[in-house]
């Protein structure tokens, strides 16, 4: 009798401390989780050491050779995002610290009134790190960032202005949306009204301009910055002005999805709907569910893949199904993770120049970065593995 009581009392502790173990829900057990974690591991653990005197972040591995970018690049704080994300899923110290290490390398973009990627660059290394960390200097740097981003917004077109280049008038891309997070968390943060009204209005011009029909999207459309008109309406990094470039109705996605757990909004919830339906009922979305660079490429199967669209639709789709409870939403996303950690997506160690993820297209009609990992590829399939994680615990 005592040893059955001494059993009981050894299995209920044990159960208490470790909770997770004997429960067949723990997505911790599923071995290409694992995989993708482990991996993750090796790749990030390598380029901390490779990279942490460069002053610089690493953008894409093309020709054989890394790219390191500073601040001034709009991919410039994905990397440091990613050792935040690694941290939270593994809980190693050491990632945290490296995280501490290169968001500093950002910290220059604060100040910056010439880009509307503060989002990118901004709120995925301090943004990350505040919200792990509680660090006031990350906060001090946010509210900088965000002072500096409201300055490209213009009442009359109701946006955000994206680019101060080429021969647009007012343009602005549907890549934008992605940054309007960060105005919504340091308006929440400082109840600064005029931020939060900002990105509700460049949502607001965006859902009515930018979408076609059938719930595709432009990439660019310009605007008449007295007026507020539309002036011209293209896509610049797809195929044709008419396409639907992959990565363009990603961030569409992720950023109505982004938008409705911010304000509640049930407007923005029913345009992500309605995004979702059109990507995973496109007939050229391959079975794998990686899509090609461009839906509408004109030499499918054969066209290069967009590994980071690929991943952004993930995340968002997560975040969706945690909103409109439709299991579609999960189980492609569930499949998109599983396919991204098979060995045709994944890096082998030390491979890949010490990126996650293979198989990304950044920008080709421009004939640049095909065929390579990118920062933000990784950046986004660490996110959506905590999110898939936290969706089935």
């Amino acid at each position: 009798m005592i040893k059955v009581k001494r059993f009981l009392i050894s299995l209920l502790l044990f159960i208490f401390l470790f909770p997770f173990s004997l429960s067949p829900k723990n997505p911790m057990r599923e071995k290409w989780l694992q995989k993708a974690i482990t991996r993750s591991e090796v790749q990030l653990s390598a380029a901390i050491k490779q990279f942490n005197d460069s002053n610089k972040n690493p953008r894409t591995y093309e020709n054989g050779k890394v790219i390191l970018v500073s601040y001034k690049d709009w991919t410039s704080g994905f990397f440091p995002g990613s050792l935040w994300y690694l941290f939270e899923l593994t809980g190693d110290k050491k990632f945290e610290n490296a995280a501490k290490h290169f968001t500093t390398f950002v910290s220059n973009a604060q100040f910056r009134t010439n880009t509307h990627d503060l989002g990118f660059i901004l709120n995925c290394s301090y943004g990350n790190g505040f919200r792990i960390t509680q660090n006031p200097e990350y906060k001090t740097v946010l509210i900088n960032g965000a002072n500096s981003l409201i300055r490209r917004f213009n009442s009359k077109v109701g946006c955000i202005k994206s680019w101060d280049f080429g021969n647009w008038q007012y343009p602005v891309i549907i890549d934008n949306m992605m940054n309007l997070e960060f105005l919504m968390n340091v308006g929440k943060m400082t109840n600064n009204s005029l931020m939060m009204n900002a990105a509700i209005s460049h949502s607001n011009k965006t859902m009515k301009n930018h979408f076609r029909s059938d719930f595709s999207c432009f990439h660019l459309v310009d605007y008449d910055s007295i007026s507020g008109n539309v002036l011209h309406k293209q896509t610049v990094q797809g195929f044709s002005d008419n396409s639907s470039w992959a990565r363009g109705q990603s961030w569409a996605l992720y950023g109505f999805t982004m938008m409705y757990r911010e304000t509640g909004k049930v407007e923005y919830l029913h345009q992500a709907e309605k995004i979702a339906s059109f990507l995973l009922n496109h007939p050229r979305l391959p079975k794998d569910k990686i899509p090609y660079w461009d839906y509408d490429a004109p030499n499918i199967p054969n066209e290069p893949r967009d590994v980071s669209a690929a991943t952004i639709m993930a995340s968002a789709l997560i975040e969706l199904c945690s909103f409109s409870n439709n299991s579609e939403y999960f189980n492609t996303a569930a499949l998109i993770l599983k396919n991204l950690s098979s060995d045709k997506y994944l890096a082998k160690k030390g491979e890949n120049g010490l990126f996650i993820l293979k198989h990304s297209t950044g920008n080709y009609p421009a004939k640049s970065e095909i065929d390579v990992p990118l920062s933000y590829a990784d950046y986004y399939f660490l996110e959506a593995l905590q999110r898939y994680i936290k969706y089935k615990k």
